[in-house]
């Protein structure tokens, strides 16, 4: 627990190793001393430690609450010891007061939050912390506020608790930054001006300008003027010294005895005319008038306190040298006026405020934007002179409605009409060809309602209005239960709301357009025609007298819209003979019985029959007792030699259906001869002999061999009659169900009610009926008497339905008028326009309710006054000239008394158009300008020249032709004297040539966009709706600008050209035009002849679709369709039939001549027939039937022997069980036609085979289809439909069978077959329409623009024509000129006739013209142009057309006049992204014209404003300042240019600029070249140093770039590296880094560096070294040569071993010396 430093970021930092050591020791100092003296002390080791602040807990809310907290005693080493081990007087409190703080305190207190302090570096608040030696745009800081709880109500503090409890403290301190100090930037020099004189020593001056003040303490402006002596040569003469100079013009002062003169007159004219009175009332009433017109004149108004004053001024003599001479010294002249008139200045004075006025929000609604109230104050003394002006008069402040009981605001909200019928043409596209045709359109439609805005609360509020009334009343005599508002009652009946502007409704409009759905009828389906019935009474039970009919009925199969009434007739008749209402029906026979007990021969088959009814009903045989039973029915049993005949086959289809007097139907049935007789085999066999053996005759055999003979051919088949009954049915035939009437019997009313658009469906209000007609038709023939078809069967002519309740047209209340804005031509007239209200239909009427009205809109004439508003000023008379006293006038040079300028007022009122008064505060509002109340005048003296104004020019008969004069007279006096009469100086006429008005019209700017007619409505401000197709395309008008120049090429109305402001052009805009697809191929054929399989139908494309139409539906590359349909289908598995006639006749091949029998052959024809209900009937072709299935045409079998056993064919196979397995069978059985004769036996009768999957024994599952696509009505285009799938009964060889094979195994169905679905509808993009063309952008001008928009109403859905992109149009305004007032330049200073001193500059108001471009010049035009324009420049209304100025007298130094602003400049701080603004500046530099009155010179001056309007705020840069230097200039620069490229003085960094070139000698004059820091040339990066013989720099060339090809590539890639900083320089090297790599011979001071010589030495060693090695090599050579004997010659062996002889001179003389 030692003493410590800490700051506010951390410990002290000790830097020195010595001063730590010293801390150190002084800190185990200090431990070791506190250490004893506690150690001295007994109690000091213990101290009293205290927790936290408990919760404030107490029953009431306020400062009686109370707290506690936690004391106990600690042991300096931390531990806790007991409480009397501490001094208990020194013991702290547990418990203190506190303010318990309640939720409702929130109310009351609050943070106040004092101001940000001033940014304080970081480095200020930590002790020991570096400052940054160099500023990179700004030092962080931390700046400090205070923050306190205090009560709202008076300020006063309160503990900070209170407020913590409701929210956090407030930070108490925050980063900012400190931008780093920004010095004063100016611009480069002037050139230099003129020397001051033309002789002797003068002055030359060069000045710049301020672009940036310095902000942020940084540096001061550097002096703007630079000051250079100059001799243009010595004088011939003495120079002028002296120069008489003018003084400013003293404060205006009013002479005192001024007012008691006018006072004593003004009081002796009243006395005077009291004394006189005039009796006369005219003439007391002209008195009156001219004294009130006088008193105007007198301005004696309390507004209007003009004082006429008097001024002078100083006129000294001034030497050269700035000092005062006397006047004689000066060349005199004409002296000045010393003395003048003046208006005496007065500050304009107000009234104290008004209260304040009541709050403009008269409601409350907190969303709504807060109401304000004003006060004003009244002018007292209007500004007189140079005084102060007025104040504003007028201010307002922000405001609640105060006080209980304000009524709620108006809300809005929309509103919704009904939604339209429901209608699906909309949704057609173009190719459809039911546009032709509409009716019977169904499926997915568009319905659109009317959405519009009305006030949600106005019951509400009306009923608070009245409420507030009766209280105010006092309408409260006895207590009454109040009443509940009416949104608040149950029982309150809505009603149309009064429609109000839609823009009061802010809200998301709702949907003006939805889709809904018709739905489409359902036709009704019916069976097949089923098999006529037998003859039968209408009724059984009333026989008697009765005729009979035969029956036949169909079913419905799909029930229709509406109920079966809509089906056609299910029940047809045709009459009879003999009915009977019971029948016996034979149900079989039984086995045939021989006669007489025998085997065989023939017999009798009983007959089994039931008794039934009509309709097929069994009953008791009784009820057929009365008709015979069928009787037995005659057979025979084959012996064994007797002939076999198959059993007879079914009756076939009857051949017609109805029987006629020409016509009649068949049937038949066949049999076959199985075997023959005995005898008819031997005859066949003795013919077979005959034939054989060639006999002339057939011989004879005994009868006793033959049996039974067979039949003939004619006897094998059967034919009987069928449907006997006559070709005439009859049925009952019914037309329509007629409208639903009332019913009579019924007493309910069919009552109207008005439903509400928001409620759904049509309620049913009473029972009514309706009827329908009903014929007896016969086929083919048409209506008969009703008694033709039997009364059983006919349908009701009469049911009962349900009334829909009537529906009375709603209307919604008309709207308010709409608004009347007066508005005034330019001659002052008001305008007259009209206004207009209109209602809306919410709810159509239907079901007979009442008819809407017939008048929706109205209109009227606007009620307004004959007076436009408005107020101007009007000016009164001026009054009399009034000089200075002549006392004051007296002593300047050609003063005459009464005569000389002066000064005049007059009076200015306030006055409404009509001319009557007005408040002088309302012209201050409202009117233009005030003119001026005072001007110069001049009363002319005896010897001046007077003559009236100039009379306006004579109007020209035609321009451009002729001249045109103006004219002026002399006055009194002036008429006589002779100067006056000199006309060369006093003009009195003047004549110019008429104006030559000549006007060019050209076209300006781009075509507008391509416009239809404005047939087109606009946008209604109440309600919008979804309106139908408006015309989008053809033949429209763009339009582009004229405008007209006159002679001047001066801008001036269209009018002048004869035209009204636009060319016009026809357009086309391209109709969209949708996609076009073929029309629905036909159904394909089912793709499976049994079960289930799909059909499909396609679309293709014939047309793509262009501008905007509706899209194609996306290829389906599966099928290359553009659509396509698939629905499932189901083929009948028993649809066509194999149909097999009865076999043949049998050939025998071969005859067993011993056993009369013999092997033959049978056939019979097998057709492919269609099945019908009544059998198969047609046939079709063969592939249409299984092939599988197709019975045998022909068959080999023996025929049966006489006395063998027949057999009948055999019978169906039976049905192996399931599961199919191998150790199952199936078997077939057959029975004997013919016993076999003694001995002999039948063949087996039953015939068994194993049952094998998939051959003879099937497992059977169902199967089902993939969903169709989605099925609409034929009539429908989109909207609800459904998706259907079949099931398909599969065997377990893939084969689809039909369904009742899986029937009959009772196989699950757990499958939906039909779901429902929807199919999107192609919505087209629907918009508004177009809205009211905008005001121009531009009130003159080029470049002016209206434009119109439209929104998208109902957005494209589906494959609907999408939204055109233009949603917005524009077209070009009328070219107007742009006037405006402009100031002239500035006028030289002008010093009467005066060298020097103050004088007066001037400049003129003038009116221009332009075109409004940016870069549009402005031309002078005549001030009437402007006379509708606000006198003002840029906004300001203080036209001052003069100003004082001074003129420098010879040899004074002076401050220039000030120089433009400059452009805005922001300043900002881009490290941290702050910016402070951006500023203009404007400078005034000092000019000097002699050197020896520099110390006299004042000092510069600059100022400088924050840019205003958004225009200057964007154009304000943050700049950037970096050194330049240039190599090329003698001797080379360094400058700072800014980044815009303007070349100033300052703003660049102060630190390391770029040295100059000048520290190199000689200069860097080369390319690419710079001096270095150590005073020598050397190249930029990229370039290396050629180096001169001498040592100096030659030029700088281009590193060659170092090109590496790498190993993978044998291609040669090439990778290029240029050789940059491979080394660092040394601590004491020269140059910039990375360049000291170079091999650089010459070292600095030109002298070759030592290495070069090491190099050199090295060399040389190399070459005696190569030169001794040839030397050897050579010298051994020889000596081989020699010793060889050769003759110098040496061979040596190439690589492909040729050879390369070289022969030796040397050697060879050697070898020559040698041998000699």
């Amino acid at each position: 627990m030692g003493p410590g430093w800490r700051g506010a970021a951390g410990t002290l930092r000790i830097r020195t190793q010595g001063s730590w050591y010293l801390w150190v020791m002084l800190l185990l100092l200090c431990g070791f001393w506190k250490a004893r003296s506690q150690t001295d002390d007994g109690k000091s080791v213990y101290f009293w430690e205290t927790g936290p602040w408990g919760r404030c807990m107490g029953s009431d809310c306020g400062p009686g609450g109370s707290q506690s907290r936690a004391v106990w005693c600690a042991h300096v080493e931390g531990w806790t010891t007991l409480h009397t081990n501490c001094d208990q007087s020194q013991r702290p409190s547990n418990q203190r007061n506190c303010f318990r703080v309640c939720d409702w305190h929130k109310e009351l207190y609050d943070w106040r939050l004092g101001a940000w302090n001033a940014c304080i570096p970081i480095s200020a608040w930590t002790m020991g912390a570096p400052r940054l030696l160099a500023c990179s745009g700004g030092e962080d800081g931390i700046q400090t506020r205070e923050v306190s709880c205090v009560l709202k109500s008076d300020g006063s503090p309160a503990e900070d608790a209170i407020c913590k409890y409701f929210e956090p403290q407030p930070r108490l301190e925050q980063a900012c930054l400190i931008p780093c100090p920004q010095d004063c930037v100016v611009s480069e020099y002037s050139p230099w001006t003129s020397c001051s004189k033309t002789c002797g020593t003068g002055l030359r001056n060069r000045v710049r300008s301020v672009l940036v003040p310095p902000v942020f303490e940084g540096a001061v402006c550097p002096n703007l003027t630079e000051f250079q002596s100059c001799k243009p040569g010595p004088c011939t003469g003495p120079e002028g010294l002296y120069s008489l100079r003018v003084g400013p013009w003293t404060p205006c002062a009013v002479i005192e005895t001024r007012t008691t003169r006018q006072a004593k007159r003004r009081k002796g004219k009243g006395q005077g005319l009291r004394e006189n009175p005039v009796k006369d009332p005219e003439t007391r009433e002209l008195i009156q008038k001219k004294r009130t017109r006088n008193r105007l004149n007198r301005q004696e108004s309390p507004f209007w306190d003009i004082q006429v004053g008097y001024q002078t001024r100083d006129v000294t003599c001034i030497h050269r040298n700035g000092s005062a001479t006397g006047h004689s010294l000066c060349l005199l002249r004409d002296l000045p006026m010393t003395v003048q008139s003046c208006v005496l200045p007065k500050d304009c004075q107000v009234a104290e405020w008004t209260e304040w006025g009541p709050c403009s929000k008269t409601c409350t609604d907190p969303e709504s934007p807060g109401g304000n109230r004003t006060r004003s104050r009244q002018v007292l003394q209007f500004p007189v002179g140079e005084g102060s002006g007025c104040p504003p008069l007028e201010e307002s402040v922000s405001c609640e409605p105060p006080g209980e009981g304000v009524l709620p605001c108006a809300s809005y909200t929309w509103r919704t009409a009904e939604w339209s019928d429901c209608r699906v043409d909309s949704l057609l596209s173009q190719q459809d060809r039911r546009r032709s045709n509409l009716t019977g359109l169904c499926g997915g439609g568009l319905q659109t309602r009317e959405v519009y805005c009305v006030q949600a609360n106005a019951e509400l509020l009306t009923y608070l209005g009245d409420l507030r009334e009766k209280d105010k009343a006092g309408q409260t005599q006895r207590p009454q239960k109040p009443s509940a508002p009416p949104l608040l009652s149950v029982t309150f009946q809505i009603t149309a709301s009064r429609p109000v502007e839609n823009k009061l409704c802010r809200g998301p409009i709702p949907n003006r357009s939805q889709l809904c759905q018709i739905p489409c009828p359902i036709d009704c389906e019916v069976s097949p025609w089923g098999a006529w019935g037998p003859c039968t009474f209408e009724n059984c039970d009333d026989q008697a007298g009765k005729k009979g009919f035969k029956l036949r009925k169909r079913r419905i199969s799909n029930e229709p819209t509406g109920g079966p009434g809509n089906c056609p007739h299910l029940v047809e008749a045709v009459p009879c003979d003999e009915p009977s209402c019971y029948a016996w029906r034979l149900v079989g026979l039984d086995q045939c019985v021989p006669d007489g007990g025998k085997t065989c021969g023939p017999g009798a088959q009983l007959a089994r029959a039931r008794c039934v009814r009509s309709n097929g009903e069994e009953v008791s045989r009784n009820l057929c007792s009365s008709f015979p039973a069928p009787a037995p029915a005659r057979c025979g049993v084959p012996c064994s030699r007797d002939c076999v005949l198959s059993d007879w086959t079914p009756w076939s289809t009857c051949s017609q259906t109805c029987s006629s007097k020409t016509v009649e139907g068949k049937q038949m049935r066949t049999r076959s001869v199985l075997a023959y007789n005995a005898g008819e085999v031997t005859a066949m066999v003795v013919a077979w002999i005959t034939g054989m053996e060639g006999l002339s005759q057939v011989p004879k055999f005994a009868d006793h061999f033959g049996g039974a003979l067979c039949p003939n051919s004619s006897a094998l088949q059967e034919v009987q009659d069928c449907n006997e009954h006559a070709c005439t049915v009859y049925h009952w035939q019914t037309g329509p169900w007629g409208p639903c009437s009332e019913d009579p019997s019924v007493s309910s009313l069919n009552a109207s009610t008005g439903v509400h658009p928001g409620a759904g469906g049509q309620g049913s209000c009473s029972t009514g009926m309706q009827t329908r007609k009903v014929i007896c038709v016969r086929v083919n023939v048409g209506q008969v008497p009703p008694k033709k078809c039997p009364d059983g069967p006919r349908p009701n002519t009469v049911r009962s339905c349900q009334l829909p309740c009537k529906k009375d047209c709603i209307v919604t209340p008309f709207s308010d008028w709409t608004a009347c804005p007066v508005t005034c031509d330019a001659a002052g007239n008001i305008v007259k326009r009209r206004q207009a209200r209109k209602r809306l239909i919410i709810q159509l009427p239907s079901n007979g309710g009442l008819e809407c009205p017939e008048v929706l809109e109205e209109e009227r004439d606007c009620e307004v006054s004959q007076i436009c508003p408005g107020f101007r000023w009007k000016s009164h008379k001026w009054r009399k000239c009034q000089l200075v006293p002549w006392f004051l006038r007296q002593r300047s040079a050609g003063a005459q008394e009464s005569c000389g300028p002066g000064l005049q007022t007059r009076a200015v009122s306030c006055r409404q158009m009509d001319g009557t008064q007005a408040d002088i505060g309302e012209c201050l509002k409202f009117a233009k300008a005030m003119p001026s109340i005072t001007q110069p005048c001049q009363l002319p003296c005896q010897d001046d020249c007077q003559l009236t104004n100039w009379s306006k020019f004579s109007s020209c008969t035609a321009d451009c032709v002729g001249v045109r004069t103006r004219k002026r007279a002399l006055i009194g006096r002036s008429k006589k004297k002779d100067k006056c009469k000199n006309t060369q100086m006093y003009p009195l006429s003047e004549t110019q040539y008429c104006p030559c008005d000549k006007y060019n019209a050209q076209p300006v700017g781009n075509w507008s966009d391509c416009i239809l007619p404005e047939g087109d409505r606009a946008e209604s401000v109440l309600g919008t709706k979804v309106q139908g197709d408006i015309k989008e395309c053809g033949q429209g008008y763009r339009y582009q600008a004229m405008v007209c120049y006159d002679q001047d090429n001066r801008l001036v109305e269209t009018s002048r050209c004869n035209s009204h402001g636009y060319i016009e052009e026809a357009c086309i805009i391209p109709c969209p035009s949708d996609c076009k697809l073929s029309e629905w191929s036909n159904w394909s054929r089912c793709s499976k002849s049994c079960g289930s399989g799909v059909k499909v139908r396609s679309k293709w494309l014939r047309e793509k679709p262009y501008n905007g139409g509706r899209p194609c539906p996306k290829l389906d590359h599966i099928n290359q369709a553009q659509v396509y349909e698939v629905v499932p289908c189901q083929s009948d598995c028993n649809q066509y039939v194999w149909v097999a006639e009865p076999w043949s006749v049998w050939k025998v091949s071969n005859v067993d001549l011993k056993e009369n029998c013999g092997e033959g052959v049978q056939t019979r024809k097998v057709r492919c027939m269609l099945n019908t209900i009544d059998g198969p009937s047609d046939a079709v072709e063969d592939y249409l039937c299984d092939p599988e299935e197709m019975p045998l045409g022909a068959r080999e079998s023996r025929l049966p022997c006489p006395e063998a056993c027949v057999l009948n064919d055999w019978g169906p196979w039976s049905r192996c069980s399931l599961p199919c397995t191998t150790t199952t069978s199936r078997a077939r059985t057959a029975y004997a036609l013919r016993a076999p004769s003694a001995g002999r036996e039948c063949p087996d009768t039953t015939d068994n085979e194993p049952c094998s999957l998939n051959r003879n024994c099937f497992d059977y599952f169902y199967n089902i289809t993939d969903w169709s696509t989605c099925q609409l009505s034929p009539n429908a285009v989109c909207g609800s439909g459904i998706k259907t799938r079949m099931l398909d009964c599969v065997r377990s060889d893939g084969k689809s069978v039909d369904l009742k094979f899986c029937k009959e195994l009772n196989l699950e169905k757990k499958w939906q077959m039909i779901v429902s679905c929807v199919v999107e509808c192609p919505v087209n993009c629907r918009l508004s329409d177009w809205s009211s063309w905008s005001e121009c952008s531009q009130t003159c001008g080029l470049e002016g623009k209206m434009r119109r928009r439209r929104s998208v109403v109902q957005a494209s859905q589906g494959d609907g024509r999408p939204c055109p992109a233009q949603r917005e149009q524009w077209k070009p305004c009328p070219v107007r000129p742009c006037y405006r007032w402009q100031y002239s330049p500035w006028s030289e200073c002008r010093v009467e006739s005066v060298v020097c001193g103050h004088g007066t500059r001037y400049r003129n108001l003038s009116c221009s013209v332009s075109d409004g471009s940016a870069d549009g010049e402005a031309s002078l035009v005549d001030e009437e142009l402007c006379s509708s324009l606000e006198v003002a420049i840029g906004g300001d209304k203080r036209i001052r057309l003069k100003e004082a100025c001074t003129l420098p007298c010879p040899g004074e130094c002076y401050l220039m006049e000030w120089s433009d602003w400059s452009s805005c400049v922001s300043i900002c701080v881009k490290r941290a992204g702050v910016d402070f603004g951006s500023v203009r500046v404007r400078s005034r530099a000092v000019l000097a014209q002699e050197p020896e009155n520099l110390q006299l010179c004042p000092d510069q001056a600059w100022e400088s404003e924050p840019c205003t309007g958004e225009r200057n705020r964007r154009s304000g840069g943050c700049y950037d300042y970096k050194w330049f230097s240039g190599g090329n200039s003698a001797p080379p620069s360094v400058w700072c240019q800014r980044s815009d490229g303007l070349n100033v003085t300052g703003g660049c960094p102060a630190m390391n600029p770029p040295l100059d070139n000048s520290s190199c000698d000689p200069p860097c004059l080369m390319p690419k070249s710079f001096c270095s820091e150590a005073g020598t040339c050397m190249c930029e990066e990229g370039f290396t140093e050629a180096l001169s013989p001498s040592g100096g720099l030659d030029l700088c060339a281009p590193i060659p770039v170092l090109e590496i090809p790498t190993a993978g590539d044998k291609k040669g890639d090439v990778k290029t590296s240029r050789a940059v900083n491979p080394t660092l320089p040394g601590a004491n090297m020269p140059g910039r880094s990375g360049r000291t790599w170079y091999l650089q011979p010459y070292g600095p001071d030109g002298k070759l560096k030592m290495w070069v010589y090491g190099v050199a030495a090295g060399a040389l060693v190399l070459l005696v070294f190569v030169v001794s090695m040839i030397y050897l090599a050579c010298s051994s050579s020889c000596a081989e040569a020699r010793e060889s004997g050769a003759n110098g010659t040496a061979v040596w062996a190439g690589q492909n071993a040729h050879e390369m002889i070289y022969t030796c001179p040397d050697c060879q003389r050697l070898a020559q010396a040698d041998s000699g």
